[in-house]
């Protein structure tokens, strides 16, 4: 019987470790690196939670160049890496080629749709969170006047600056919304030099208060902001503590939230392939409220937000996506 015992224990214990040797997740970040402070680093986060609860080490690569992608994904793929997750649109071509190459692999995409059956595709309503932090930027403006910066000049930005007009608008009317982007290549999401310069235009326009939807850039705008005593807002991960009380809110996008479901359902032995959009209702974008920022969101404003959010999940608001029509109906 003992040895009985010790054999279904070995068993068990082989099982485990292959179970455990099969689990190699990997994360591709986007051009800005890891450390971006806002998009990319939302996926670092999320991967390193992971690793945190489970104990599984993940492998990572910062692309440097467009051409990288496809070497990145198809080198963790040839080494048993699975699944893989990239981080950003611009992947959708590699993903899709090397997904192809590698069919028993999962790759996971964000912020794009590759109909593959070994791809999970995650993309975000970012027209709903900009929508609700356009209501914040609107009630805390002073002089009627806020502003939007936008990286990479492509519609999954200008569905961010949509948005954000919406609920500026919404919440006041005669609102003035300044709109900028920072270029039309990928340079313009790592630019914190060109971000700030293009925020104290605004600034010297009568912005109060500017929403940076920039990748790296928009580090160059939240200083720029802070030391000319105005109000920015965030994106993608929590950036209220970057300048405490100078950051009015951050508009949340959950990559990390994406990027750990990714490595865990994998490992369990749920990954499903498809195409997931999460919004408010889903809890795929929200607002921050923290410390940092807990002054500057009076009750006045909070009321106003959870109302727009309440509005957006039961269908009562519906806010306009710029991919339906490559149009914004916001004025």
């Amino acid at each position: 019987m003992k040895r009985i015992v010790l054999g279904l224990l070995a068993a068990t214990a082989l099982s485990v470790s292959a179970f455990a040797a099969d689990d190699k997740p990997a994360v591709i970040y986007d051009l800005g690196g890891k450390f971006d402070k806002s998009f990319n680093e939302a996926a670092f986060n999320g991967a390193e939670k992971y690793t945190a609860d489970s104990g599984v080490k993940y492998r990572e690569f910062e692309i440097q160049n467009e051409a990288q992608r496809e070497q990145a994904l198809r080198k963790f793929a040839s080494d048993g890496n699975s699944p893989i997750v990239i981080a950003g649109f611009s992947a959708a071509a590699a993903v899709e080629k090397v997904a192809t190459e590698f069919p028993e692999t999962k790759f996971v995409i964000i912020d794009a749709e590759v109909d593959k059956p070994n791809v999970r595709s995650v993309a975000f309503k970012d027209n709903e969170g900009s929508y609700l932090v356009g209501v914040i930027a609107a009630k805390a403006s002073k002089t009627g006047t806020v502003s939007f910066i936008g990286g990479m000049d492509v519609p999954l930005i200008r569905n961010f600056g949509c948005g954000y007009v919406g609920g500026v608008k919404a919440t006041n009317p005669d609102a003035k919304v300044i709109q900028n982007m920072t270029g039309d290549t990928p340079a313009a999401w790592n630019d914190p030099a060109k971000g700030g310069e293009i925020a104290k235009s605004q600034i010297d326009q009568g912005s109060d208060v500017i929403f940076a939807a920039a990748g790296g850039t928009g580090i160059g705008v939240l200083q720029t902001a802070a030391d000319a005593d105005k109000l920015a807002i965030g994106v993608d991960s929590n950036q209220n503590g970057l300048h405490p009380g100078k950051v009015l809110t951050s508009m949340l996008k959950r990559v990390d939230v994406a990027t750990y479901n990714a490595f865990k359902d994998a490992a369990d032995g749920k990954f499903t392939a498809g195409v997931s959009i999460l919004g408010v209702k889903e809890g795929g974008v929200d607002y921050a409220v923290d410390e940092n920022n807990a002054k500057l969101m009076t009750d006045d404003v909070k009321k106003a937000v959870e109302t727009a959010k309440a509005d957006i999940i039961s269908g009562k608001v519906k806010v306009h996506s710029y991919f339906s029509d490559n149009a914004c109906p916001y004025k």
